[in-house]
């Protein structure tokens, strides 16, 4: 196997941002589905794929998430052209026969545990999530992953009715690169690593 190319490692990676600023410039829907197609071929626990996403993108559907949103996410979240609220499915384990389906018991052993389903729900949500930040850069897309917004009025307002919890957002566009901030520090592999060999 090779190993990533520079151009691709700097896409994905080290020339990539956390944008907060956005060009007045629509993200086709065709890319949406690309990343979303890319997303989910990363690796999730029993091939659980328990990441839902909803693309906020008309002005009607901003103005409904608006008001959830913590005063310091309303300006860049209204001018981005798309806000995803990912969000992982307590139920994931409904489609288990249709997704792990060498393993019959496996939507029963979920099912009949709550707590270990809630915790691999959100614990493979969040993984799906990383894997698409990195999809929609690889599309060319820039994102803004955050938190900071009332996560049960989000979850009332686009998933009602559903077993949908919201976990984070990702406001995703063609961001301003005259406005990042300055990259902040990444530590050393020997500050935060060990191999145990």
């Amino acid at each position: 196997m090779t190993e990533i190319t520079k151009p691709d490692a700097d896409l994905l990676f080290n020339q990539a941002h956390t944008h907060t600023a956005w060009l007045d410039k629509p993200v086709d829907d065709s890319l949406l589905k690309k990343a979303y197609d890319l997303a989910k071929m990363a690796p999730t626990s029993a091939n659980c794929q328990p990441m839902r996403i909803v693309f906020v993108k008309s002005k009607a559907a901003k103005e409904r998430l608006k008001p959830l949103l913590d005063k310091g996410n309303v300006d860049k979240t209204m001018a981005a052209p798309v806000t995803a609220i990912i969000a992982y499915d307590m139920k994931f384990y409904e489609f288990l026969p249709e997704f792990f389906p060498h393993s019959p018991g496996m939507k029963d052993y979920f099912a009949k545990n709550e707590e270990l389903a809630k915790t691999t729900a959100f614990r493979n949500g969040s993984l799906q999530g990383a894997y698409f930040i990195i999809a929609a850069r690889a599309m060319g897309l820039d994102c803004g992953p955050m938190s900071g917004f009332n996560n049960d009025g989000v979850d009332k307002e686009f998933f009602s009715g559903t077993s949908y919890k919201s976990n984070f957002l990702i406001n995703l566009g063609y961001g301003d690169a005259s406005k990042l901030f300055p990259r902040g520090p990444r530590p050393e592999f020997s500050r935060f690593c060990q191999v145990l060999s």
